[in-house]
Formats: structure tokens, sequence, C-alpha cells
């Protein structure tokens, strides 16, 4: 009977360490880190039909002459409804923007080699050379897209494209160049306003490079959880506000956790980066803002910004600007020095020199909970 006794309490306690053991690990799957939580990833799964077609068996010329945008689209369209990638093989592709390339659901766009698409010359105000609206599960990838900015027809306008992302979900863009652009390099937006509209949602941009753009390298309009990473939006310049990137929903919607990380906002006419009203939950991380004619970064109105690990520094007005009813900021562990330059160069100075007054974080009255941690600033004399 004893024996009988102690295999059973053997197997009590056997089983009492199995059942602690699980009760561990499902405290552990509970508590998980919290790089888990995250919303953003650099590689975002995207669901893309299986068939593959080749534009150069549509009619593509791709030879820098002949208008290649039918083809394009035929391709596309001959896509079974279960999508599928689009190859476009190196070469100079025509595309009439005010037409475009509209893409469906479950599509790849895969530019290969150098490979690039080239808005024909037009004199309208508003183009796109690739756009995707309403739209799931969409990847553009590699290649270059090419604006016609120098060579455009007409004088009014801002809203020319190189890519055109509205009311659409889980797209995913990367190793990608932008340039020349009458209006963005990329526009990331809603379709619709108020209570009808759609924000896209889920919009990755990795490894995204735009350039000489005539408004703004990247704008983000109304959308909901945007990542870019990676990337560099640069040397915008012509028409207002000439930053890296505008976060500007105005009142068509709200734009709603925007991460900006590793990435470039330099040399631009206007601000590196500026963001506005209706905007909330924005993360920059190991941003570089530097040598822009604006602020380095200036916020007007959004509720939730933390900025960390980034280099604000250079630029010729202040490098961080707190603006109107921005509320709730963390500047934390930045390099935020050497800002203020138009005084300096206006004076023949270094704009190294130390100064009589602060030069690199301003924080107007009107806002709200702004709070500052070992940041790295100019020093005064």
């Amino acid at each position: 009977m004893s024996h009988k006794r102690n295999t059973r309490l053997s197997n009590f306690h056997i089983r009492r360490k199995l059942f602690a053991a699980a009760v561990s690990l499902a405290f552990a799957a509970v508590a998980l880190p919290a790089s888990a939580t995250n919303w953003w990833t650099t590689t975002p799964t995207v669901s893309i039909g299986s068939t593959v077609l080749n534009v150069r068996n549509f009619g593509a010329m791709g030879n820098g002459v002949s208008d290649d945008t039918a083809a394009f689209q035929a391709a596309i369209n001959a896509l079974p409804s279960s999508g599928g990638t689009i190859v476009v093989p190196t070469g100079n592709y025509m595309i009439n923007a005010l037409q475009g390339i509209n893409l469906r659901s479950h599509t790849r766009l895969s530019l290969w080699g150098t490979a690039y698409l080239k808005a024909i010359p037009n004199n309208a105000d508003r183009y796109w050379i690739v756009k995707a609206w309403n739209v799931n599960n969409v990847e553009i990838e590699g290649g270059y897209f090419v604006g016609e900015r120098t060579q455009h027809q007409g004088t009014t306008g801002q809203w020319g494209y190189d890519i055109n992302i509205e009311g659409s979900s889980n797209v995913y863009v990367h190793d990608t160049t932008l340039s020349n652009s009458w209006g963005d390099g990329i526009l990331v937006g809603g379709t619709g306003s108020g209570s009808t509209v759609v924000v896209s949602t889920g919009v990755t941009l990795n490894r995204v490079t735009s350039s000489n753009n005539r408004r703004q390298g990247l704008t983000i309009a109304p959308a909901t959880q945007v990542y870019v990473v990676n990337s560099s939006f640069t040397d915008s310049n012509g028409t207002a506000p000439q930053a890296g990137i505008d976060i500007e929903p105005q009142t068509q919607g709200t734009t709603q956790q925007v991460r900006l990380e590793n990435t470039t906002l330099s040399g631009n006419a206007g601000n590196g980066l500026e963001v506005h009203e209706y905007v909330s939950s924005l993360a920059l991380n190991g941003i570089t803002a530097e040598n822009n004619k604006g602020y380095g970064v200036y916020t007007d109105g959004p509720n939730g910004v933390t900025i960390t690990n980034s280099n604000l520094s250079e630029n010729y007005l202040f490098g961080v600007d707190i603006s109107g009813n921005t509320s709730n900021v963390q500047l934390t562990g930045n390099t935020i020095e050497w800002n203020g330059d138009t005084w300096f160069y206006e004076h023949s100075q270094s704009i190294f020199s130390e100064g009589w007054d602060l030069r690199d974080i301003t924080i107007a009255s009107t806002a709200v909970n702004v709070t500052q941690s070992k940041n790295v600033i100019s020093p005064l004399k």
C-alpha cells in the first residue's frame, strides 16, 4: 500500500509541476516583450496572387519614346481576381500620368534592375504615375519613378505624384527611388472626407528614396498605421510647403499611429518634417533632420508626439519647434544642436559658434505637456 501511495504522491507532484510549468508558460505568453505588440514591421506580409506576367508580353517597349501606359494596364487587367506579379524589366517606360497605372488588390508591381517609369510631360494640375485607390494587399518594389517637373507644360497646381495611395490597406513600397514630381514623390491618404472618408491603413515604406520633388517628398493625409523606415526625403523645392515629409490630413479626416524610423530629412527648402492638426500618436526614432531651410521638425497641433534618438541639427531655423496647440510631447535622448543657422550665415559666422540665445528647441506657450530629457543642445556663451 505504501508503495502505491508513494507512487500516487509522486504522480501528484509531477502533475503539480507540469501544471505550474503550464501556468508559467501561459503567463509568459501573455507577458510578451513590448516589441511583440508593435503594429509595425519592416517586412510586412502582403497577400499576392501566384500569377506572374511580364509587361513586355503586353506590348510595353521601354524605349523612352513609346507610350507604355496601355501595355501596363493591360497586363494588370489580365491578372486573375486573385492578383499576381507584374514584372517590369530594365528599360525606360513612358507613362501618361493623366491616366496613370491603376493597381488592383493582391498585386505586386516589380521593377527589375534599372527599370524607370517616367511621366510624359503634361500641363495638368494633378497627375500620378501609379495609383493604388481603394485596394488591398499591394506591393511596389524596385526601380525608379520620375516625374516631369523639369518639362511640365503648365504653371498651376501642386498635385502631381509619382505614387498615389488613397483609401487602401496593407500596402508595401520598398527599395524604390522617386524624384522630380510636379507635386509629391508619394502621397498616402484617404478617399472621401468627413464621415465618408476611407483612410489608408497599414502602409509601410522601407528603403524609399524621394528627392527633388516640387512640393514634398512624402505627404501623409488621412491614414492609420503608416511606417516609414530606412528611407530619405530630401531636396524638396518649388512650391510650399517644400518639406521632406508633411503630415497634414486637414479636415478630410484624421491621421493616427505614424512611425518614422532611421530616416533622413535633409536639404529641403522648407521643414524637414512638419505636422499639423488632426494627427495623433506620432513617433520619431533615429531620425536625421539637417540642413533644411526651415525647422528640422515643426509641429502645429498634433497630440502625442515622441522624438527619440534623433539628430536634428544644422537647420536654418530651430531644430524643433513645438507650436500651436501641440500636446503631449516627449523629447528624449536626441542631439539637437547648431540650429538657427540663418543668422550665422547672414553674418558670415560659423554655424558652430556659441551664441547668447537658445537656438535648438522652441516651445509655444500654447503647447501642453512637453517634456525633455537627456537631449544634447548647443552650448551658450
